[in-house]
Parts: structure tokens; C-alpha cells; sequence
């Protein structure tokens, strides 16, 4: 009578196949956004910004910014208080190191933005600043798919981290407003005190 056994696949299968699993049931996971964020507390109560319509970033930005409720997000610079101007997005992935054969065995990915602040009177409020995010990945060619999905949530990630980093800019941020006059709490010096000339 023959002996059956089950068949199983190696441990080394098993593992090699749960790491793309793992990733792309953490991609779902960012998808449905779910993030803890903290409330943006902007010193304006309207702002426009020169985000294209389909910018990701753009996106995530002004739904932080809705959801403070203290600040609107207008879809012209006509009525806004501050406008938040965009000069420069980019996304890069540079070769950080080789394998024997030359081929890459590492990247790293950057994320840039390159932006200024000004109010409705076109007074520079925050002059242009540059924001450099950069992730490190590995490589390997027999994992070419678990790659591209980790290279996705890392830009993702960066993505995030630097809508936080505008936030926290913004927030920081002084309005152009004209300053009252001081008033002087200081009592008035006394009069001096006139001398009685000597009889």
C-alpha cells in the first residue's frame, strides 16, 4: 500500500511568496486613507494654491487643510488671503550603489518641492523654499514586482511626510497685518518740582 504525504513547499517558497502579500496588503491599507494627522492651525482663513487639479500632493494638502475647518481652500486667488505658489515639483531615482556585474543593487528615490507664500497684496510672506525628502531601496531583478510596489509606497510615504512639512510652515507663518499703535502703559514722569528760593 503506498504511503501518501502531503505535499509542501519549502520554507524559503513560503516566505518569498508572503512578502509580496504583505506589501500589497499594506498598499490597500494607505489606499483607503487612514492617517493620523494633526490638525493644521494656518494663521489665514482662506488660501488658494497653484496645484495642478490631478496632483496627488495638491490633493492631500488641501484635505488636511479642510479638515482644521479654519481655513478654506479657494479654487481661484480671487478673495484668498494667502496664496501658496507651486515652482517646483519633482520626483527622482538615482543609482546609490552597483553589484559585481555593474548593475544597480540600490537606488535612492528624492522628492522635491520648490514653493513661496504671498498674500492677496502679492507681499512675499515666505520666500521661495526648497523641500528635499530621499528613501533608500534595494534592488533585486528576481524580485522586479515586490520592488515596484515598495518603490510606490515609499513616494507615498514621501508624499505624506511632506504635506506635514508644508503644514508645519504654513502654521508658522505671520500675516501681513497693519500693526496697531502701541499704547504706553508707562505712567508720565512727574513734573519737576519747582524750587522755593530762599527767604
Amino acid at each position: 500500500m503506498l504511503n501518501r504525504t502531503p505535499l509542501r513547499m519549502p520554507a524559503d517558497s513560503r516566505t518569498w511568496l508572503r512578502w509580496p502579500l504583505m506589501l500589497i496588503m499594506t498598499a490597500m491599507l494607505c489606499a483607503c486613507g487612514f492617517h493620523l494627522r494633526a490638525s493644521a492651525n494656518l494663521p489665514f482663513k482662506s488660501l488658494f494654491m497653484t496645484f495642478a487639479p490631478s496632483s496627488p500632493l495638491g490633493i492631500e494638502l488641501k484635505r488636511n487643510i479642510l479638515a482644521s475647518g479654519n481655513t478654506q481652500v479657494l479654487p481661484t486667488a480671487e478673495g484668498a488671503e494667502a496664496i501658496l505658489e507651486v515652482l517646483g515639483e519633482t520626483q527622482e531615482k538615482v543609482i546609490l550603489t552597483t553589484n559585481s556585474s555593474g548593475r544597480a543593487s540600490e537606488y535612492m528615490l528624492y522628492y522635491r518641492l520648490t514653493f513661496r507664500v504671498t498674500d492677496a497684496e502679492k507681499k512675499e510672506l515666505l520666500p521661495a523654499t526648497l523641500i528635499t525628502l530621499k528613501r533608500d531601496i534595494s534592488y533585486n531583478s528576481s524580485q522586479e514586482l515586490s520592488k515596484g510596489a515598495e518603490e510606490v509606497l515609499l513616494y507615498r510615504d514621501m508624499r505624506s511626510d511632506m504635506v506635514q512639512q508644508v503644514l508645519r510652515r504654513l502654521a508658522a507663518l505671520k500675516t501681513a497685518q497693519p500693526t496697531q499703535p502701541e499704547q504706553s502703559t508707562a505712567t508720565p514722569a512727574a513734573a519737576p518740582a519747582t524750587a522755593v528760593p530762599a527767604k
